[in-house]
């Protein structure tokens, strides 16, 4: 099971990280990914797969004042 954002997802096991963020229909722009505590590259995302008891935090920029 992975953790996105605190709620629990079967089936991402083995996944990488570009695959779960499209599979959650994240942007491909204006967002930061957190793996267990470390910031994954954006340029590691497909090369980043995910295990069981991972932890994944995904940030959305937001503009304005």
């Amino acid at each position: 099971m992975i953790q996105v954002n605190g709620e629990n997802f079967d089936g991402f096991d083995g996944l990488t990280v570009a695959e779960v963020l499209k599979a959650q229909n994240y942007p491909d722009k204006m967002i930061a990914v957190e793996c267990n505590g470390a910031i994954i590259p954006r340029g590691k995302w497909a090369e980043q797969t995910l295990a069981d008891g991972d932890h994944i935090e995904v940030v959305r920029f937001v503009g304005g004042g």
